[in-house]
């Protein structure tokens, strides 16, 4: 790709407008990328331990926490630096490794949600057949369904992108390499690129989003059915913490990649962005510990074992 370009290396302008403020974002950050590192890393290893959650839903929690990790680390180290230095750049390969990655992990993680809430549906509304309908084997598959398309959409997306020539000016106007500042700066036409990136974006978005609406519109058709009061907030509680999840995750998303181009601006779409790349990762381990009582009894189990074993030593 590197050989049809005129520019060898592209600058991050990133919040470099903010002046001294960079100082202060980079300490919140900072404090949010630990957090976001520990929250999910906890998420992940109290599954892991805790019997009582090897089950497919905290299964699918634990790919997704997984695939959080892996998506800040991609886009925060580097932001974090950039916020520090004067010298921003980035080299033709470094920004499209950064954007084909980005976008894997992103991909991967909206198909997982869609999962996660089919898996919901198959709880609540059929949970007969539930050991059969979500076995390890589909569990797996599933999982490594959405690992493997949510790459091979990467790589569809990032092609088209770093495909075209790009002669002109290097500032990318944002803090990563992102599709659309990216995109804006190609010395082509770009009309057929955008649109069929705009196509993926729909299969990724709307249709996950679809099948998710779809599958609640059932649970709680079926959760209304239920007599006790205590079963319908039992039902409940388990579905609410994926809700908040996919409406902060798809919302946001939805709003920087599925809108025409000519409607693209760089001030809203940084903020927005920075909230499916910082808030959405931070808040899935928040909501899903805080609210969801199996895990908080899991977090204190784990260190309750680990106090003693310090206690014993």
């Amino acid at each position: 790709m590197a050989n049809s370009s005129c520019v060898t290396e592209f600058f991050l302008l990133g919040f470099s407008s903010l002046g001294d403020l960079q100082l202060v974002l980079f300490v919140i950050f900072l404090c949010l990328y630990l957090i976001i590192l520990s929250g999910n890393i906890t998420i992940i290893s109290v599954i892991r331990l805790d019997h009582s959650l090897h089950t497919p839903m905290y299964f699918f929690l634990s790919v997704l926490s997984t695939s959080e990790i892996f998506y800040t680390i991609v886009i925060l180290p580097k932001m974090l630096v950039n916020l520090l230095s004067v010298l921003r750049t980035l080299s033709f390969v470094s920004c499209a490794s950064q954007m084909y990655f980005f976008l894997g992990f992103a991909v991967t993680n909206c198909l997982l949600l869609g999962v996660m809430g089919y898996d919901r549906y198959a709880a609540i509304c059929q949970p007969l057949h539930y050991p059969i309908l979500m076995s390890w084997r589909v569990c797996g598959q599933l999982a490594a369904t959405c690992i493997v398309n949510g790459f091979l959409i990467s790589l569809v997306g990032t092609t088209l992108v770093f495909s075209l020539p790009f002669c002109g000016s290097n500032k990318v106007n944002h803090y990563f390499c992102d599709i659309s500042p990216v995109i804006h700066l190609a010395s082509a036409e770009t009309y057929i690129n955008q649109l069929v990136i705009f196509i993926c974006g729909i299969l990724v978005l709307v249709v996950p989003l679809t099948c998710i609406c779809i599958s609640y519109g059932f649970i709680v058709s079926t959760i209304l059915k239920i007599p006790s009061t205590e079963g319908k907030q039992k039902a409940f509680s388990t579905c609410a913490s994926h809700l908040i999840v996919v409406i902060v995750h798809y919302g946001c998303a939805s709003f920087v990649y599925l809108r025409p181009s000519a409607k693209y601006t760089t001030g809203k779409d940084r903020l927005v962005t920075v909230t499916y790349t910082i808030i959405t990762p931070l808040l899935n381990p928040m909501v899903y510990s805080l609210r969801n009582k199996d895990v908080q009894l899991a977090i204190r189990k784990m260190i309750g074992k680990t106090g003693f074993s310090v206690k014993t030593l």
